[in-house]
C-alpha cells in the first residue's frame, strides 16, 4: 500500500462549510477512483480556515482485469453497429472489420491493444463479442486523471469564479498538493484554454499567513502535519476545539468563573483560526443589566465571543475570545480591540431593549396582522387569535387556569414585531418574557411567553409550569394541524416546516410531565381554529386530503367521536404522524418501537402515555414463558386464517355455533377464549393492561391442546368454517389487547 497526501488551500473556507467538505473529499475521491478497481483505506480527513485535506493508504497500481461484452448480431443495422462502437468507443478500423465478418469464426475478426472482437455462433446466428483485457495501471496514473474531474465538480453551498478561469471554488484557489508515496502526482487544472490561474499539483503547502508566511515542500504525511505544527498551523479540527475549551475553560477557571457551553460556536470558532489562542476580556458593568441571554446572544452571534458566568449561575462581566495569533504583548491589543468592539454592540443591544420597553407588549400585536405566517394559513395576527382559543381549551386537560393561558398565548408572538427580535431572531420567546415581567404580567404568563417555543432540540428542556404547557402544545398543534390541512406535509428527507420537531416536541411535553392528553381532540380543535375549516372562506379543500386518506383506508370515527366523521378522520390522520414519531424516539432510545405499534394498532388510543403504558405491559408479558407460547400460538391462528380467508376469498367472523363444537379440545378451547374475554375488557377498560395480559396466559394451554387434537381443515365444510370461525375469536380476544401482528420477531 501507498501512502496518498491530497491538500487543496484556499482562501479563508466558510466555518460552517469545512466538515461537510472533507467528508466529501473522500467520499467522491474514493467513488473516481472505484472504477479502475482502487479504493481507500485508513482514510482520515484534516481541515481548517485555509485547506481540506486527506490522508489515506492506496494500493500502488490497478489489478488487471478482463471483461466480455455481448454486441449486435452480424448483419446488424448500421445504427445498431454504430451504437455499440460509440459506447465502447472502438477505433474506426475496428468497425470497418465488424461490418466485413463473414460469418462465425474461431478466428478473431479484429485485434488491437487491449481490445479481441470475435465473431461467436448462437442459435438464432452469430453475434460479436468484446473482450477487453484493462492491464494494471500505477495508481498515479489513475489520481492524476481523478482528482482534476473531482476539484472541477465539487459540491461546495456557494462558490465563486476569480479571475479569467472558468474553475469555480468556494474561494480563490492557491495551491493543489497530491503526493503518493512521497513522490508528486502530475497533473495541471486547466482544460483547453483554460489554464486555471496555472494551478499545477506539487509536493508544497503553506504555513500560518502571519506567523509562518511563505511555501514549503513535503514528502509525506507526517512531514506534512509536523511542518504545518512548526508554521503555527493545527490541522485538526477537533484538535483545535480541544484546545480551544480547555484554554478558555483554564482561563475561566482562573477567576472563579465557567465557560456557557455552547458546542456549536466552539465547533465555529475551531473553522475560524488555524492557531488557537483563547484570551479574556472585560465588559462595562454599565451593561451588565441587560438580560443575560441578550448579552450572549450579543456575543455569539456578532463578534463569536464566549460568554462566562458565576457558579451560582450569575452572568459574569468577562467574556472569552479566541485570537488566531500569539501576539508579543501577549494578547493586550486584542483584547482591547475586542472590548471597545463589544462595547458597541452592547450600545445597539440596549437601545433596542430601552426602546421596546417603551410600550407594553400588547401594543406590539396589531403589527402582526400584517406578517404573513404562511400564504395558506393567514398572518401571525390571524395565528395568534387561534392560539389563544386553542390554549384555552387545553388548559384544563393540563391543569392550567384558562384565562392564564389564553392571556399567554395572546402575547406569546408578540415579540415578533419587536426591535430586539427584529435584529436577533435567536431572542423571540425570550424577550416576550422580559417585556411580559416589565409590563407587570402574571409570572406564570411570562414564563409560559419564554417556554412557548420549546423544547427546541434533543438537548432542550420541556416546558412543566401548567400555564406554559398549554401554550408550547397549542403553539406546535396550531402547527401541525394547519400545515397537515394545508397539505404541506413532510415528504421523504424533507421537512420544510419542522413538523416533526413540533411532533417530537409534542411527544416529550407529554410524555415528560405525564400528561393524559386527548390528542385527536385537542387537534380537531386546533383544526376548527382555522376560518377554512369554519367554512367562512373558499377553500373547501382545507384539510380534506388527509381525512381523505385515512376514510379511504378503512379508518371509522369512535362512535363516542364528538366531531364530524371527516374532521375525525382529519384528526386520526395527524395523531398517527405523532405515533410514528414516537416509534422513531423509541428506536433512537433503544426501546421496542414495535410495541408501540402493537399497542396503537386496534386501540387507536390518542393517549401517549396510556398507550406506553399499555405497551410496557406488553413487553412485560411477552418476556414471560406464557407470552411467548401464546403469541406463537396467535400467529399459528392468524397465518391459518390468513391462507383459509384468501383461499375462499372472505373474512371469518369471530363467532362460533356452540352445536358444531365436538372434540374436547375446541370445546375447551372455546371456554377459555369465553372466561377470558371479559376479564380482559374488564382491566383494559381500568387501564389495567399488565392485568388483561395476565387474563390472557390461561389460554395457552388449550390453544396447544386445540392444534395437537384437533383438524382446522375438516371435510366437513360447517365444522371447518367453525373452527376458524374459533380461531378468529382468540385472534380477536387478544387483539382487543393489542395488534399482535405487528410485533416483530
Amino acid at each position: 500500500m501507498a501512502e496518498l497526501l491530497l491538500e487543496i488551500l484556499s482562501e479563508e473556507i466558510p466555518a460552517r462549510m469545512q466538515a461537510r467538505a472533507a467528508e466529501a473529499l473522500a467520499r467522491l475521491l474514493g467513488e473516481a477512483i472505484r472504477p479502475a478497481g482502487l479504493s481507500l483505506d485508513g482514510v482520515r480527513t484534516l481541515y481548517g480556515p485555509r485547506r481540506i485535506a486527506l490522508v489515506a493508504q492506496i494500493p500502488g497500481e490497478t489489478p488487471a482485469s478482463e471483461r466480455e461484452e455481448k454486441g449486435p448480431r452480424l448483419g446488424a443495422p448500421e445504427a445498431a453497429l454504430g451504437g455499440f462502437a460509440r459506447k465502447h468507443a472502438l477505433p474506426d478500423d475496428a468497425v470497418a472489420a465488424m461490418r466485413g465478418a463473414a460469418g462465425p469464426s474461431d478466428t478473431p475478426v479484429y485485434e488491437g491493444e487491449g481490445l479481441v472482437i470475435l465473431a461467436r455462433p448462437e442459435k438464432s446466428g452469430a453475434s460479436f463479442l468484446l473482450r477487453l483485457r484493462n492491464p494494471a495501471r500505477s495508481s498515479a496514473e489513475v489520481l492524476a486523471e481523478a482528482v482534476p474531474a473531482l476539484i472541477r465538480r465539487f459540491p461546495w453551498p456557494k462558490s465563486m469564479r476569480w479571475g479569467t478561469s472558468d474553475l469555480i471554488w468556494v474561494r480563490p484557489m492557491q495551491r493543489i498538493l497530491l503526493l503518493l508515496d512521497g513522490e508528486v502526482v502530475p497533473f495541471a487544472l486547466g482544460e483547453g484554454a483554460d489554464e486555471a490561474h496555472g494551478l499545477r499539483s506539487a509536493d508544497l503547502t503553506e504555513g500560518h499567513r502571519i506567523q509562518s508566511p511563505g511555501a514549503f515542500a513535503v514528502a509525506s504525511a507526517a512531514e506534512y502535519e509536523a511542518g504545518l505544527r512548526e508554521r503555527s498551523v493545527i490541522p485538526d479540527a477537533a484538535e483545535r476545539e480541544r484546545m480551544i475549551e480547555g484554554g478558555i475553560a483554564a482561563l475561566a477557571a482562573a477567576e472563579g468563573l465557567e465557560v456557557v457551553p455552547d458546542r456549536g460556536l466552539l465547533a465555529e470558532v475551531a473553522g475560524l483560526v488555524e492557531w488557537p489562542v483563547p484570551l479574556l476580556g472585560r465588559i462595562d458593568d454599565a451593561f451588565m443589566d441587560l438580560p443575560p441571554e441578550l448579552m450572549r446572544t450579543t456575543m455569539r452571534v456578532n463578534q463569536r465571543y464566549f460568554a462566562l458566568r458565576h457558579p451560582d449561575g450569575r452572568a459574569a462581566a468577562r467574556f472569552a475570545l479566541v485570537a488566531n495569533i500569539a501576539a508579543r504583548d501577549g494578547g493586550g491589543a486584542i483584547i482591547g480591540g475586542n472590548e471597545r468592539v463589544l462595547r458597541a454592540r452592547l450600545s445597539d443591544a440596549r437601545f433596542f431593549w430601552d426602546l421596546d420597553r417603551k410600550q407594553p407588549l400588547e401594543s406590539f400585536l396589531p403589527k402582526l396582522d400584517s406578517v404573513v405566517f404562511h400564504a395558506k394559513l393567514g398572518t401571525q395576527g390571524d395565528r395568534v387569535r387561534r392560539l389563544e382559543r386553542l390554549a384555552r381549551h387545553i388548559a384544563p386537560m393540563v391543569g392550567a387556569e384558562p384565562g392564564l393561558a389564553a392571556r399567554a398565548a395572546r402575547l406569546a408572538k408578540a415579540d415578533l414585531a419587536s426591535g430586539m427580535v427584529g435584529e436577533f431572531p435567536e431572542l423571540q420567546g425570550v424577550m416576550g418574557r422580559y417585556y411580559a415581567l416589565h409590563a407587570g404580567e402574571d409570572p406564570r404568563v411570562a414564563e409560559a411567553i419564554g417556554a412557548h417555543y420549546r423544547p427546541l432540540g434533543p438537548g432542550d428542556a420541556v416546558p412543566s409550569e401548567p400555564v406554559a404547557v398549554a401554550v408550547a402544545l397549542a403553539d406546535k398543534l396550531d402547527q401541525l394541524a394547519g400545515f397537515f390541512a394545508a397539505d404541506e406535509r413532510p415528504t421523504g428527507s424533507g421537512d420544510p416546516y419542522a413538523l416533526r420537531r413540533a411532533a417530537l416536541g409534542v411527544i416529550r411535553i407529554v410524555r415528560e410531565n405525564g400528561l393524559r392528553l386527548p390528542l385527536a381532540d385537542a387537534v380537531a380543535e386546533a383544526f376548527f381554529g382555522y376560518p377554512m375549516a369554519q367554512g367562512t372562506t373558499a377553500t373547501p379543500e382545507f384539510g380534506m386530503a388527509v381525512a381523505a386518506e385515512r376514510m379511504n383506508a378503512g379508518w371509522k370515527p369512535p362512535a363516542e367521536s364528538a366531531h364530524p366523521p371527516m374532521v375525525a378522520a382529519f384528526a386520526q390522520g395527524v395523531v398517527e404522524f405523532l405515533a410514528e414519531r414516537l416509534r422513531v424516539q423509541m428506536r433512537a432510545e433503544g426501546l421496542r418501537h414495535d410495541l408501540v405499534a402493537a399497542a396503537f394498532g386496534r386501540s387507536g388510543d390518542d393517549d401517549l402515555n396510556r398507550l406506553l403504558a399499555r405497551a410496557d405491559a406488553l413487553r412485560d408479558f411477552l418476556s414471560t414463558a406464557e407470552g411467548t407460547d401464546l403469541l406463537a400460538a396467535y400467529r399459528r391462528a392468524a397465518n391459518i386464517l390468513k391462507i383459509e380467508e384468501k383461499r375462499d376469498g372472505r373474512a371469518y367472523a369471530p363467532a362460533i355455533r356452540a352445536d358444531l363444537l365436538r372434540a374436547p379440545e375446541e370445546i375447551a378451547l372455546a371456554s377459555a377464549i369465553e372466561a377470558a374475554r371479559p376479564a380482559v375488557r374488564e382491566a383494559l377498560a381500568q387501564e389495567g393492561f399488565a392485568a388483561a395480559m395476565s387474563a390472557l396466559a390461561p389460554i395457552r394451554a388449550p390453544v396447544d391442546a386445540f392444534f395437537d387434537g384437533v383438524t382446522v381443515n375438516d371435510p366437513d365444510r360447517e365444522l371447518r368454517e367453525n373452527r376458524l370461525g374459533l380461531l378468529a375469536l382468540l385472534r380477536g380476544a387478544m387483539d382487543e389487547v393489542a395488534d399482535i401482528a405487528r410485533i416483530e420477531g
